[in-house]
């Protein structure tokens, strides 16, 4: 058996993590993935963006900080390969390509801004693969971020069509999505699922992975609709102060977590999904596969 080291950053509009995977290889076998370790810090670049445009000196200073760490992490762990993505404020900063060189400059970490699309590609190619490949099954994958929300519609096991949305928790925090915006994305997730008569949502994304942990249902078993409505009843009762003291938030969960709730409920309503699957994986889990498969496609060339 051979182990390959993997790193994954994601430089999200909430936060900012590395995780380090293990790849197992063994002669005749699918590959196996397993995370040795995670690492998030809260840096908000979508509170930068979302209101002035640009990544403020403060959270440059901050991000560069973060991404030496990173290294320093990556080398003690003996990671052979990594990447580094970043997301919805990184691509709308002006100043966003400045912030890549400068860290690049200092760091030696090289950052790649993705768009919505790649987004949607890198997360569609995670472990939701084990889920969505049953044939006569419809699903709905909803990944919701600081800055953007990606919407994938799959119907036995192929993509049907994807599409990212300016509508993520930070941006709903900072008044920044209009009734124009959620009106598209309810008429996309309408116009996409109206000829199917069964749909089943997936959600993915550091709030809905909070809310499935706290259910404390079983590993594979989903959620309800009715589930999440009750519990957006149940922390909203609860102050942004108590949702961290009584609950146990952390402070950048307990104030967008509400309007990850929104997002997931508003979808499954347009969609007409009853249920939610959360496998708990994201945009990370998917560099990691990313990484993996590019190298085994260039050396079988």
């Amino acid at each position: 058996m051979k182990i390959k080291k993997l790193g994954a950053i994601d430089i999200g509009s909430n936060g900012v993590r590395l995780l380090i995977s293990n790849v197992l290889e063994s002669e005749d076998k699918s590959p196996m993935f397993k995370k040795s370790s995670l690492v998030r810090v809260p840096i908000r670049l979508g509170a930068d963006v979302f209101l002035d445009g640009q990544i403020s000196d403060e959270n440059i200073s901050r991000l560069s900080d973060s991404m030496q760490a990173f290294d320093l992490l990556m080398k003690v762990n003996k990671v052979e390969k990594y990447m580094a993505c970043a997301t919805s404020a990184m691509r709308e900063a002006s100043n966003g390509q400045e912030v890549v060189e400068k860290i690049f400059k200092k760091t030696g970490v090289k950052i790649r801004i993705i768009d919505g699309s790649e987004e949607a590609k890198i997360i569609a190619s995670t472990d939701i693969h084990s889920l969505i490949e049953k044939q006569g099954k419809s699903y709905l994958y909803i990944d919701v971020g600081g800055g953007s929300t990606e919407f994938t519609v799959f119907v036995d096991g192929k993509i049907i069509n994807s599409r990212s949305f300016p509508i993520g928790t930070v941006r709903l925090l900072d008044g920044m999505v209009s009734s124009k915006m959620w009106k598209e994305a309810e008429d996309w997730i309408k116009e996409n699922t109206k000829n199917i008569s069964s749909i089943e949502a997936i959600g993915s994304g550091g709030n809905i992975n909070k809310i499935f942990k706290d259910s404390e249902k079983k590993e594979g078993k989903p959620l309800t609709y009715k589930y999440l409505k009750d519990h957006s009843k149940y922390l909203s009762s609860f102050t942004y102060e108590e949702r961290i003291r009584v609950l146990g938030f952390n402070p950048d969960r307990a104030d967008v977590i509400l309007y990850a709730l929104q997002v997931y409920t508003n979808a499954m309503k347009w969609g007409q999904a009853k249920i939610i699957h959360v496998p708990r994986i994201g945009l990370a889990d998917g560099i990691i596969k990313t990484i993996y498969y590019n190298d085994l496609s260039k050396n079988k060339k």
